[in-house]
């Protein structure tokens, strides 16, 4: 999937990716114990999901309850959602961001090796 993200997938990227939507940053297919989410920013917890018309309900529900059990909050957004109003969408993402907790207490409990990544 990463390798052929859906058009609303590759639309909200380009306004999640780089740390662009109020400085937080993402992580595109990211790996959470069983599952694989659209999109995680790791500092807030919060997984943004892009569901096209194979998502089963019942299923979806399951696997955001495992996920809330973990310490992850969910938001589902549907195609058309995204393809209609990208803007809507990302604002949303945005002011749960921002009324969020913070994950971690500051600094990161397990910052990368110095001098790695800057």
């Amino acid at each position: 999937m990463r390798l052929a993200p859906t058009e609303p997938e590759k639309r909200l990227w380009r306004g999640l990716s780089g740390s662009q939507l109020g400085g937080f940053k993402f992580r595109r297919q990211a790996v959470i114990g069983s599952y694989i989410v659209d999109f995680l920013c790791p500092a807030k917890a919060l997984i943004v999901e892009v569901d096209g018309g194979t998502h089963v309900e019942e299923a979806d529900r399951r696997r955001d309850q495992t996920l809330a059990e973990r310490g992850f909050r969910t938001l589902r957004f549907g195609n058309a959602d995204v393809m209609r109003n990208v803007d809507g969408v990302l604002q949303m993402i945005l002011h749960t961001l921002q009324g969020s907790p913070d994950r971690w207490p500051t600094p990161h409990p397990n910052p990368s090796p110095e001098g790695e990544g800057l």
